[in-house]
């Protein structure tokens, strides 16, 4: 995989770029101004990251996984250590299905009738594979969604969720807080 030089990602004009930062030369990325990037990211080759009125903020520490997309006119945050496996997709918007409007975005808008929710992904959330995160969805701190799931809620701390649409599975370990706190140690000598 080869990624885009410091200097081509400076020129692309994000609202902020961290550290160590690995994008990918296939990946698509639009409204970057409205995109900020922490240090030690890697978002990998066929992502879309489509930055709306809200934009994209991602944190540090983070992976972006293959064929994943972050689209929508609401916010998106990734929060520190937030792992995005393959071909998962996060939505801030989201057309009304019902058929009392029409829907896609070369409809004029007094015709559609979007729905615009932030989505927010706190630390240490991990994300499988296939899953499609809707508008308004919240994982909290070190949620685990399983692969091929459908996120449309708030999921409490530390739980693991799986299934359309997801439901409780069980509490997940905490010992990844004590491994953070060991990486900031590690990087403070």
């Amino acid at each position: 995989m080869a990624f885009l030089s410091r200097e081509r990602l400076i020129q692309m004009g994000f609202e902020s770029l961290g550290d160590n930062v690995l994008i990918s030369d296939k990946a698509s990325l639009y409204n970057v101004g409205r995109i900020a990037i922490g240090s030690h990211v890697r978002i990998d080759d066929f992502c879309v990251l489509s930055a709306g009125q809200g934009g994209i903020e991602i944190g540090s520490y983070i992976h972006i996984a293959v064929y994943t997309s972050l689209i929508g006119k609401g916010k998106i945050i990734l929060r520190d250590y937030v792992n995005i496996s393959s071909r998962v997709s996060i939505y801030s918007s989201n057309d009304d299905y019902s058929g009392a409007y029409m829907t896609n975005p070369m409809v004029p808008e007094q015709f559609t009738n979007v729905l615009y929710e932030d989505v927010l992904l706190f630390e240490h959330v991990i994300v499988g594979s296939g899953t499609v995160i809707l508008p308004g969805s919240v994982l909290n701190r070190g949620v685990a969604i399983g692969a091929l799931s459908l996120v449309n809620s708030e999921i409490p701390e530390f739980e693991i969720h799986a299934g359309v649409p997801t439901k409780f599975k069980r509490k997940r370990l905490e010992k990844l807080t004590i491994l953070e706190d060991n990486l900031k140690y590690d990087k403070s000598k």
